[in-house]
C-alpha cells in the first residue's frame, strides 16, 4: 500500500481530481491538498503576500486527510509536505487536469507545477491530464483506472531525480487506447490574441482568446502520440539549465578571452 498525496489546479471539487482519489484510496492510504478553487494556468506561483487558509474537508468517498487550501498547486504540495501531513509520502499525483497539458502547456500549467513541487521535495511525482477533460461531462473513470494500473510500474521503474512523469491520457475508453508513448514535449503552440472588452462602468478590460496553432508535430512528440489514441508520457525536469549551450558558451568565451 503507498502513502500518495494527491493535488491538482481545478480545485478540490474537481471530477478529475475526485475521480482519481476515489480509484486511488480503493487500495492506496491516499492524501488530498487542492486548491479551494480553480488556480488552472497558474505556473509555479507562489503565495507570499498574504495568508493562506486551509479547510479540512470530508469527502464522499474515504481518504486519510483532505483539505482545501485558499492557495496556489504550488502552495498546495509545500503546505502538505511541511505542515499539514505528518507522514512519509510515497509519491505524488497531481490531476486528473481537466484538458490537456502538452508542449509548451506544462509551462504555464498548476498541474505540472504541483508535480514539479513535488520533486523538489524528492518525491516520486506525476502530473496526469485527460486530453478533452474540460467537456462539462467528460469521463475521468479510464484515466484514473490506467493511473491507477500504472503506479505500481512507475514506482518499480522509478522516476528520474529531479524530475516528473508528465501524463496525457486520450479521451477513449481503457480498451480503447493505442497503447503508451514515451514522447518529447510537443511544440503546441498558441496565438496570443487579446479581445478588448467594456465593463458596465466604462472601464477598459482584455480577455485572452487566444487558440491552437496547428503545426507539424515530430512523430515520437506527446501531441502526435495523443493524435494516434496513445497514451503520452514524457519525462520532464526543473533543472532548466541548457546543458549544451552552457559548453558552447563557455569554449567560445574562452576562444574570445585567448584573442
Amino acid at each position: 500500500m503507498l502513502k500518495i498525496l494527491i493535488s491538482n489546479d481545478d480545485g478540490i471539487h474537481a471530477n478529475g481530481i475526485q475521480t482519481l482519489a476515489a480509484k486511488l484510496s480503493q487500495n492506496h492510504e491516499v492524501y488530498v491538498v487542492a486548491p479551494d478553487r480553480e488556480r488552472s494556468a497558474t505556473g509555479h506561483a507562489l503565495t507570499l503576500h498574504k495568508p493562506i487558509r486551509i479547510e479540512e474537508m470530508d469527502l464522499s468517498f474515504p481518504v486519510a486527510k483532505a483539505y482545501s487550501v485558499s492557495g496556489t498547486p504550488s502552495d498546495c504540495v509545500k503546505l502538505a509536505l511541511n505542515a499539514l501531513l505528518d507522514v512519509e509520502i510515497d509519491v505524488l499525483v497531481s490531476g486528473i487536469n481537466h484538458g490537456p497539458n502538452l508542449g509548451s502547456d506544462v509551462i504555464y500549467s498548476g498541474t505540472v507545477s504541483a508535480a514539479l513541487e513535488g520533486a523538489i521535495h524528492g518525491i516520486p511525482s506525476i502530473a496526469v491530464s485527460l486530453v478533452n477533460g474540460f467537456e462539462k461531462m467528460a469521463d475521468f473513470s479510464h484515466g484514473a483506472e490506467f493511473i491507477n494500473q500504472f503506479l505500481p510500474t512507475a514506482m518499480k521503474v522509478g522516476i528520474p531525480a529531479k524530475s516528473i512523469l508528465n501524463i496525457n491520457i486520450p479521451a477513449v475508453s481503457l480498451h480503447h487506447f493505442a497503447g503508451i508513448q514515451i514522447a518529447e514535449l510537443g511544440t503546441r503552440m498558441y496565438t496570443d490574441s487579446y479581445e478588448k472588452r467594456i465593463d458596465p462602468r466604462g472601464g477598459v478590460y482584455y480577455w485572452l482568446a487566444g487558440e491552437i496553432i496547428e503545426t507539424g508535430e515530430a512523430d515520437d512528440s506527446d501531441v502526435e502520440a495523443i493524435r494516434n489514441n496513445m497514451v503520452a508520457i514524457s519525462p520532464v525536469h526543473y533543472n532548466l539549465t541548457n546543458y549544451n549551450a552552457l559548453t558552447l558558451l563557455k569554449e567560445k568565451l574562452e576562444i574570445a578571452e585567448a584573442h
